[in-house]
């Protein structure tokens, strides 16, 4: 070993070197601290209440906040949300940073970063890194992505956690021979767009399914969904007199609100082309006309002492009629029911949301009690099936979001809940409807928890990768290829001690006056 090497490895390393940054130190690499190979820069902010220390986006200078990387996920930035003016700049403590330089947010939260692609500033929410010219930028964005978590556990602070320009300097850094850094950086390049783009794919899944369950509630409520069922089973279809004229009055009266419905408005022809089209052999029935709706009382209960639950909007999923009554914290006793006169609804019913959220309907399989911002309907079981009825609401939410009432927030009155027309097969279909619908969603919600696992995997695959690159994994055969390119004054040994000798030579560099708009 030469002299070099003797003197680099009895150099004092960072405390969080190798065990901090969770890295295995290869022969080809060195571990030392940022401090040592980078110049630790903060930022600064004018006065913020003067708008002439501001510029729109490309207008001014480039400045950044820890806001603008929060969701970013590029790896080069050039603009925030808005530039300094030049007087905005001139009197305050920011710094124009050099292209490349690689800004890291340092407090609310730690470790965001980015790769400067032009001329930037920042506010003081950052401790940024002016590498030397012989670290690889991209090389050096990868190292920091994989010690985020060791910046994190050296913040310090109260209100909220921030590492300091002395603590940022400690931060520990590998060195690889220059050229091994820009193979790293290359393969990290290919290898985490890869990841990047199955995250993609994977993210796009919960918007397909959603589009799969809602085409087949279409395809439920239309008929087309037991087409082939209809030729094997042919059931009776039923007439659209008989119900309002017999079997009408027996529907209207049901559980103890004793309320008998109007009679409802006959459904015009915009009305029908408004809901999912539907089996010619279907009757077209209003949902007020054949289920007894309940509206509660607006008085909140004050006390919540258990028994029924207490049932609101939070509690109604976007992809299922069914009710997760673990999750519901509140709920009223037989005596704080009657108290507020507040009003049961018993099992086998449909609740509907109708403030906000419209159309999210659920079977009740546990008796609950609902705020205002809920509709029942008391299901007539002679003519139908409840979760049909609820299938039917939430396959037509659209013509329910045309019927609200819009002020601050969209809600539908009573007559706008009852008034959707529901196509009405037979109940055997009706049952053999909800017996497909409820199999292909099942099939949807499997589909979902495999994709929620592939998504927990694949968040972890780039820290796995970024590890492997770390530890040297990802260029083993490069390194038994060429030798030369690590070794001598091309090691990293060699190349530290250069870092260290320019830098030391070096003038510290004075604030720049910047130029009237930074280029991108």
């Amino acid at each position: 070993m030469s002299n070099t090497d003797n003197n680099v490895n009895a150099a004092p390393q960072s405390s969080h070197s190798c065990e901090g940054g969770n890295v295995k130190l290869v022969e080809s690499s060195i571990s030392t601290s940022i401090g040592e190979v980078a110049d630790v820069i903060a930022g600064g902010t004018p006065k913020a209440n003067d708008p002439k220390n501001f510029a729109t986006p490309q207008s001014g200078i480039a400045w950044l906040t820890p806001a603008d990387l929060s969701g970013f996920k590029s790896k080069y930035i050039a603009h925030g949300a808005r530039d300094l003016s030049e007087s905005g700049y001139n009197s305050s403590s920011a710094k124009l940073l050099p292209v490349g330089t690689i800004v890291f947010s340092s407090r609310a939260p730690i470790g965001y970063l980015a790769i400067a692609q032009n001329a930037i500033s920042t506010n003081q929410g950052f401790k940024n890194f002016v590498f030397h010219e012989s670290i690889d930028s991209t090389y050096a964005y990868y190292y920091l992505k994989s010690i985020r978590d060791v910046a994190e556990s050296l913040g310090t602070g109260t209100t909220f956690k921030e590492i300091s320009g002395s603590t940022a300097k400690t931060l520990p850094f590998l060195i690889f021979p220059l050229a091994e850094q820009k193979v790293i950086a290359d393969k990290l390049d290919e290898l985490l767009a890869q990841v990047d783009t199955l995250k993609a794919r994977l993210d796009a899944i919960p918007a397909i399914l959603k589009r799969f369950r809602q085409s087949v509630l279409a395809a439920a409520v239309s008929g087309k969904l037991t087409e082939e069922w209809r030729k094997s089973n042919s059931p009776h279809p039923i007439n659209a007199a008989d119900i309002t004229e017999a079997q009408f009055e027996k529907g209207i009266t049901h559980g103890n609100f004793g309320k008998k419905l109007a009679r409802a408005p006959k459904i015009g022809p915009d009305e029908v082309s408004a809901v999912i089209n539907h089996m010619d052999g279907w009757p077209l029935i209003r949902i007020g006309a054949i289920c007894a709706s309940v509206v509660p009382n607006r008085d909140k209960p004050k006390t919540f002492s258990g028994g029924y639950h207490w049932l609101l909007t939070p509690h109604f999923t976007e992809d299922s009629i069914k009710i997760d009554y673990e999750k519901i914290r509140k709920g009223l006793s037989q005596d704080e029911v009657k108290k507020y006169n507040s009003k049961i609804i018993k099992t086998g019913n449909v609740v509907m949301t109708c403030v906000g959220r419209l159309g999210l309907s659920a079977v009740l399989t546990e008796e609950s009690v609902i705020n205002q911002q809920l509709h029942a309907f008391i299901i007539n079981r002679d003519l139908l099936v409840p979760e049909y009825v609820a299938f039917c609401i939430r396959a037509n939410r659209s013509y329910y979001e045309k019927t609200a009432t819009s002020t601050t927030i969209s809600y539908l009155n009573k007559t706008a809940c009852n008034s959707l027309p529901i196509p009405l097969p037979p109940i055997e279909e009706q049952t053999e409807i909800v017996r497909r619908v409820e199999q292909l969603f099942t099939y949807a919600d499997q589909v979902e928890q495999q994709v929620k696992n592939a998504q927990a995997r694949v968040n972890q695959l780039t820290q796995s990768i970024l590890a492997k690159a770390f530890r040297g994994e990802l260029t083993e055969q490069w390194r038994q290829d060429n030798p030369e390119l690590i070794s001598g004054n091309n090691s990293a040994a060699a190349l530290l001690e250069r870092i260290k000798a320019e830098r030391a030579a070096a003038t510290p560099a004075k604030k720049k006056a910047p130029a009237r708009k930074a280029k991108a």
